[in-house]
């Protein structure tokens, strides 16, 4: 895959993903992706979710079940060497049980094979301000 398609491969996911179609977004996944949330965010506990049933369940599930709201804001796609694309970003959330919002500062970067597969995640984030959110 070019730099150009891998792009567009990581937008299509941010679309799918603002919109709620996460049909789309897990299709997009290999079947044996490694996704790995940030050192210190509470998700990272789970680390490595392999497969995209894991991502649902442990990422996105739990983002649903502990957030008022969750969006992204500020998306901003990166064209990498050796099919990788960097996303830059803004968590724009709202934790249930404290009631407290936070807008955090956030980097992704993805892993395609050759056949425009995501078959990696990692996440950055300012893990403090999620912290602080939850207490």
């Amino acid at each position: 895959m070019t730099t150009e398609q891998n792009i567009e491969i990581i937008k299509s996911l941010y679309n799918a993903f603002s919109t709620g179609d996460m049909p789309t977004v897990l299709g997009l996944m290999h079947p044996e992706i490694e996704w790995n949330e940030a050192e210190s965010n509470s998700l990272a506990a789970g680390n490595p979710y392999i497969g995209p049933d894991a991502v649902l369940e442990g990422v996105f599930a739990n983002l649903g079940d502990k957030h008022e709201y969750f969006g992204l804001q500020d998306v901003k796609i990166h064209g990498m060497n050796d099919n990788m694309v960097l996303a830059t970003l803004r968590y724009d959330a709202k934790v249930k049980v404290t009631g407290k919002a936070y807008k955090a500062q956030a980097a992704h970067l993805w892993t395609l094979n050759d056949e425009g597969k995501i078959t990696a995640f990692q996440q950055f984030v300012d893990t403090k301000k999620l912290a602080d959110s939850e207490v």
